[in-house]
């Protein structure tokens, strides 16, 4: 952007104007905009319509509507987080922000302890590990916060057995990162910047995705849990804290409340409640197969599923995805029928209707060309006869 200072920051939105989607988030970023204002955040907050700065939209690889990202120091930063207020304020701030915190006394250590389910902590004195861990910190701080502090600060029930570390801190409890165990850096933080068990939207079970680990979800009512659905969460929960040591490496754990973000990978009607285990890095799924009704149960199925008992359904392949087309047009159409017959039939038809022609003006014009062709064939013919008399002379 030609009009960006080096040192401003700046929260885009990118819109297009038929979108329902960005005419819904319009309300919202107005707020956004004059709580950071009255807040007096550094942020500034615009917002471009897409199709008309289509040079703009191009150079931010803009591809879907709305699309939410933060420039600072010529870095992009992009917001995949819920379109909600809460999440792009606390996006705003903690971009806005520096890339590592440092927390200065045991009382800030325990107000940011409050305030975030998952909290990374580099422990020490300059050193490589502070370095790489800077640089994690500055692709990673779109999803987490990342702080500093010095080994007096932590409560004494801590206990780091060799400075400099770098600890997580969730789930009641730390751990302590170990290059040889854990491998590198900024993918264990990838790994672990989820809790080990909660509740799970689309726009987190999407960003576990790209983990590159499973997801073990109980998919529950969204109001008014039955008995079985609240069996099924406390199952689950159990699972997820007494056998963390085993599976952690290679699962998330939690529940959805609702099930059609799952109906549409899967793309059949899911029973509630219910178990599966999801692989968003390639859209495929696991179901259990059997009843799942003990702890017992439930283990088994993760070792299946771990050492290929259970066979891996959906993914991303050719078929999948022209069957995934099928199905969402069945989905979007459908109601669309229910509510407005005239117009599904016109949505449908319609396009069909230009298919056809133009099927029909391709084989009508073909025999035409074929024809004159022909023509051209039997005209050239004679010239070319006689042209061939002086020649057939000349050889006599």
């Amino acid at each position: 952007m030609e009009t960006k200072g080096d040192d401003e920051i700046w929260l885009i939105k990118f819109y297009a104007p038929w979108c329902t989607f960005c005419k819904q988030l319009d309300p919202v970023w107005h707020q956004i905009g004059s709580e950071l204002k009255s807040l007096g955040s550094p942020v500034n907050v615009g917002k471009s319509d897409a199709t008309t700065n289509t040079g703009l939209a191009k150079e931010f690889r803009v591809r879907s509507y709305p699309a939410i990202l933060m420039l600072r120091k010529d870095v992009k930063y992009n917001y995949s987080g819920p379109r909600t207020k809460d999440g792009i304020m606390d996006f705003a701030n903690r971009v806005a922000g520096p890339l590592v915190r440092a927390l200065t006394s045991l009382q800030l250590f325990q107000h940011a302890m409050s305030r975030h389910d998952v909290m990374f902590v580099y422990i020490g004195a300059t050193s490589p590990l502070k370095g790489n861990y800077s640089i994690a910190a500055e692709q990673l701080i779109v999803h987490t916060y990342f702080f500093s502090a010095s080994r007096d600060v932590l409560p004494k029930a801590v206990s780091i057995p060799s400075l400099p570390a770098v600890v997580v801190f969730k789930d009641g409890t730390y751990f302590t990162y170990s290059e040889e165990s854990d491998g590198e850096l900024k993918l264990w933080i990838n790994r672990e910047r989820f809790p080990n068990y909660g509740k799970i939207d689309s726009y987190t079970l999407y960003a576990m995705g790209e983990s590159g680990k499973l997801v073990l979800l109980v998919l529950v009512e969204e109001k008014r849990l039955c008995e079985d659905s609240l069996r099924y969460k406390g199952l689950v929960e159990k699972v997820a804290a007494d056998y963390r040591e085993i599976y952690s490496r290679n699962f998330y754990f939690g529940f959805m409340e609702g099930s059609d973000y799952i109906n549409g990978l899967v793309m059949d009607e899911v029973v509630v409640p219910s178990y599966i285990v999801v692989n968003l890095s390639s859209d495929s799924y696991f179901l259990p197969p059997g009843a799942v009704e003990t702890e017992r149960h439930l283990l088994d199925f993760l070792d299946k599923v771990l050492d290929g008992g259970v066979q891996s359904q959906g993914g991303n392949g050719v078929a999948q995805r022209i069957r995934r087309f099928f199905y969402d047009a069945k989905v979007t159409l459908t109601p669309v029928f229910s509510q407005a017959p005239l117009l599904g039939c016109f949505l449908v038809g319609f396009p069909l209707a230009l298919a056809v022609i133009f099927c029909y003006l391709c084989c009508k014009a073909r025999p035409a060309a074929t024809d004159e062709d022909e023509d051209g064939i039997a005209l050239l013919a004679p010239s070319v006869q006689h042209h061939r008399k002086p020649i057939d002379k000349k050889s006599d």
